[in-house]
């Protein structure tokens, strides 16, 4: 009797595999995006949120909104330890049902923004509940990276971890644009009245809907290849017994596990400052030392950040041929050597306004080059037991003390020395030092097998 050809059944296993790896990125992509999109919306509405819960009658508006900025740092000083607990139990237990927790945990938290009593309400508690709802964003932020990129490069096809890996940096760009596009058009369509009386509130109560796709979406992911690999070869109990092929697998020397996070925030450190000071604090500093317009400022970001978003996607495929090492290699130099001539060439009256927008759009996409293959990056670093906790810590890490400390780092240190080039100074430090870190990088480790 014949046997089926093979052909259908292969092309069939092949069509499911591919199916599971765009819903692995999907899934994965759709966390960072609403994380994102809070972070820009508390941003954009950080005077409104001041007024109603930093500020009691009669208080310093200053003051309120310093408290606001305060609040918004703390979340990124949570992410670290969010990034070792949650990284700990996705490498225990699964990467699916730790994303379904945080995406529950970042939902809720953000909605909840939107529904909280003012200070007006209930007095001296609001500005307390504001910031532990901050707190929980920050701890569920911290567990998002570390999944979601564990979840995108272990699903990703043979050759492809760089391009699925960069989705991850490119949401950040969709975040933002998103809330920065909700904000505004409730600006636009609300009087001043009533976007401070209750309009404030939509943007975070948008959450819910949308941590509820981003929930239904992991319920059904199934868990990666690599994972259900690790904790099958490490199942040591008798065939047949109750917890045969559920142990978890075993882990690394700890020592080994700190170096490469050490290493691996050294490598992102450029990606981070640069990105930070480019991207997030841009606006103010050429408000605060160039005396820009909001308006000038505000083109300047859009532009800074559409030269970074272009550059993602194609770095990310980039490095899947040339390898990591190369692309984020050339983002590094050129920001270390080119950060300077562009800010100058911005600071500069009689720049063409053009030549202002290339400058920007060249900064912007230079980060683009670190951030594309970045995620790809940090996942190869780690093996299966210790990737989720080892990749998390390590961004989380540098975001923290790069990213989470840039504006005040630049902000005091243009008062103190009265040096306008300072934001160059500071990027272009971070990415010599990531250079260096990137030079260990084999040439090949993207084509190797993820561990």
């Amino acid at each position: 009797m014949l046997s089926p050809a093979p052909g259908p059944v292969r092309s069939s296993a092949a069509a499911a595999r591919r199916a599971g790896s765009r819903r692995a990125l999907l899934a994965g992509c759709v966390g960072n995006f609403i994380e994102w999109y809070e972070f820009g919306v508390y941003g954009y509405l950080a005077t409104v949120i001041a007024a109603h819960f930093f500020t009691p009658e009669g208080g310093s508006e200053v003051e309120g909104l310093v408290k606001t900025y305060a609040s918004f740092a703390l979340a990124f000083f949570f992410r670290p330890v969010g990034a070792a607990v949650f990284g700990r139990l996705g490498d225990r237990i699964g990467r699916r049902p730790t994303l379904v927790l945080v995406i529950c945990l970042m939902t809720g938290a953000t909605t909840l923004i939107g529904a909280l009593p003012t200070y007006a309400t209930i007095g001296a508690a609001a500005p307390w509940l504001l910031t532990l709802l901050r707190i929980v964003q920050g701890l569920s932020a911290g567990g998002e990276f570390g999944g979601a990129v564990s979840v995108m490069t272990e699903s990703a096809p043979p050759g492809r971890r760089g391009r699925y890996g960069a989705w991850q940096s490119f949401t950040v760009a969709l975040g933002l644009l998103a809330g920065a596009g909700t904000t505004a058009l409730l600006a636009t369509v609300l009087t001043p009245s009533a976007l401070n009386d209750w309009g404030w509130r939509v943007p975070f109560l948008l959450t819910l809907p949308l941590g509820l796709a981003a929930l239904w979406l992991r319920v059904r992911l199934d868990e990666t290849p690599a994972f259900v690999s690790a904790v099958t070869a490490a199942a040591v109990a008798p065939a047949g017994g109750p917890s045969a092929g559920r142990r978890p697998p075993r882990r690394p020397p700890a020592g080994e596990t700190v170096r490469a996070v050490a290493l691996g925030a050294g490598r992102v450190m450029g990606w981070s400052a640069a990105g930070y000071t480019f991207l997030v604090v841009l606006p103010s500093y050429l408000q605060n030392t160039l005396n820009a317009t909001f308006q000038q400022a505000l083109v300047a970001t859009v532009l800074a950040n559409l030269g970074f978003a272009a550059a993602i996607l194609p770095a990310g495929a980039l490095s899947d041929r040339l390898g990591r090492r190369t692309v984020m290699l050339a983002g590094a130099l050129l920001v270390a050597v080119l950060a300077l001539p562009l800010l100058n060439l911005v600071q500069d009256p009689g720049t063409p306004l053009y030549a202002k927008g290339a400058a920007l759009f060249a900064a912007g996409a230079a980060v683009g080059l670190m951030a594309g293959p970045g995620p790809a990056m940090l996942s190869e670093m780690f093996p299966t037991t210790v990737r989720y906790t080892g990749l998390g810590l390590a961004y989380a890490l540098s975001n923290a003390v790069f990213s989470g400390c840039a504006g005040l780092i630049i902000t005091r240190a243009v008062a103190w020395t009265g040096d306008a080039d300072i934001p160059a100074y500071y990027a272009a430090a971070a990415c010599a030092v990531s250079a260096a870190a990137l030079l260990t990088l084999r040439g090949d480790d993207h084509e190797r097998a993820l561990r």
